[in-house]
């Protein structure tokens, strides 16, 4: 099984911008999309069954051309389930879960807190809430896959300038101490269990000219739980890809 997660920052400019012939020569079995900021009515789903992928599921987001979430799969899911049952995250369209088999693979768009001390408070209750959820659906569906945009650089190798960023939301201290205990607790990052030193990132603004120079942050995920961790045969991101201000990151599992 092989899934591709990647932050469109909306899913018609990246179509516009050739996603679909990137998917034809870089195929996946599920696609989880992050950011898609609109509503499958007004998007043409066309290209995709054209590659063989239906859509799984898409929750998106109360307020028009915000956040919203979408899974394609040429694999069909036992069970699609919109959200985690939090009004105020669901109303983002924030969570997507689909099982397939023994898997459950959650797409996730983390809160972001880069406008400020209202939405860091909104992303710090959201880290608490998520954990608290999450752990509760691996008692029935242990082997989750959590694929997403984090919002959240872990490590100094995972940015470009840990020094000058550490009272940036997204690198703050509380932040980087959510995702340690989430490593800890069972969940393995899979890009860097793969790539222990590799530096590279998936996240660059669009300022400055960062993407050329590489000047980014690793802020996307794909986390695996514990009982299937030894199932990961690969995992890698791919920078040359540049249908958004993010890259994917792909996953492959026995």
């Amino acid at each position: 099984m092989q899934i591709l997660t990647y932050n469109l920052n909306g899913i018609r400019a990246a179509l516009k911008n050739g996603l679909l012939d990137w998917l034809q020569t870089t195929p996946a079995d599920i696609l989880c999309f992050q950011e898609v900021k609109a509503t499958p009515d007004v998007v043409d789903l066309s290209g995709f069954r054209a590659l063989g992928y239906e859509l799984a599921g898409w929750h998106a987001a109360e307020k028009k051309g915000y956040s919203g979430v979408a899974i394609f799969s040429k694999i069909k899911p036992d069970l699609v389930v919109e959200g985690c049952g939090i009004p105020a995250y669901d109303s983002e369209g924030r969570v997507l879960r689909a099982d397939f088999g023994d898997i459950t693979v959650l797409n996730c768009y983390f809160p972001s807190g880069t406008s400020g001390d209202v939405r860091q408070s909104v992303k710090m209750r959201f880290l608490a809430d998520f954990f608290v959820w999450v752990n509760e659906l691996r008692k029935e569906r242990p082997n989750l896959i959590i694929c997403g945009d984090y919002n959240i650089a872990h490590t100094e190798i995972d940015i470009h300038d840990p020094v000058r960023n550490q009272k940036s939301s997204g690198f703050l201290p509380e932040e980087r101490a959510w995702m340690t205990e989430w490593f800890a607790n069972g969940y393995t990052d899979a890009f860097r269990f793969m790539n222990p030193t590799l530096r590279q990132y998936s996240w660059w603004t669009y300022r400055a000219g960062a993407r050329g120079n590489n000047k980014g942050w690793r802020i996307d995920y794909i986390s695996v739980a514990e009982p299937i961790k030894d199932r990961i045969t690969g995992a890698r991101q791919y920078n040359d890809a540049v249908h958004s201000d993010h890259c994917p990151v792909w996953l492959e599992i026995e």
